[in-house]
């Protein structure tokens, strides 16, 4: 059986991303979580009480499905690509040589092992392949990311503490 600490960072983390639809079955146990799909349309004049509340959480003995938060406005992740996309469009040519260390999987960024702990690494530092360089969490797992060649880190993409998609690169390396 899920708990329900687990199943509300499933949520959060699948609201996030750009994942319309994630199924999970385990130990007998099947989670359901779908995006709601319908545009959601702002006007001026307040919502009641009653629909600032997140929609209720349906438990069944061996399913579970969970709609999204109905407050939930997805501009601010609409903005958030659209400056990525424009730093990816006035990136220098030269990235066309440069390795990309990409996410393995849907997490949070921590450049370090700890908070107040110094970083992995630093733009400017040599790497190994082997070497750890950043920790993505998943579901309160944390997974060391290595730096997969050997060389010099160029530039880190991501900001410490940010939610990252799989496949969105991390850092970009020149090889040796």
């Amino acid at each position: 059986m899920f708990k329900l600490h687990e199943i509300r960072e499933m949520i959060k983390l699948i609201d996030q991303s750009s994942i319309q639809e994630f199924k999970l079955e385990w130990e007998g146990s099947k989670l359901s979580i779908k995006k709601n799909l319908a545009p959601v349309v702002e006007t001026s004049v307040p919502a009641p009480a009653s629909a600032a509340q997140p929609a209720p959480v349906q438990v069944q003995p061996t399913t579970v499905v969970a709609s999204p938060v109905p407050d939930v406005q997805p501009a601010p992740v609409a903005q958030e690509q659209s400056a990525q996309a424009k730093a990816a469009e006035t990136a220098p040519a030269d990235d066309a040589n440069l390795h990309k260390i990409t996410a393995p999987m849907v997490g949070t960024f921590y450049r370090s092992p700890e908070p107040g702990k110094p970083s992995y690494v630093e733009p400017g530092d040599k790497v190994t392949a082997n070497k750890v360089v950043c920790i993505l969490e998943a579901m309160k797992l944390f997974n060391e990311i290595e730096a997969e060649v050997t060389g010099e880190i160029v530039k880190v993409l991501v900001e410490d503490g940010q939610l990252v998609e799989y496949g969105q690169p991390l850092f970009l390396v020149k090889p040796e």
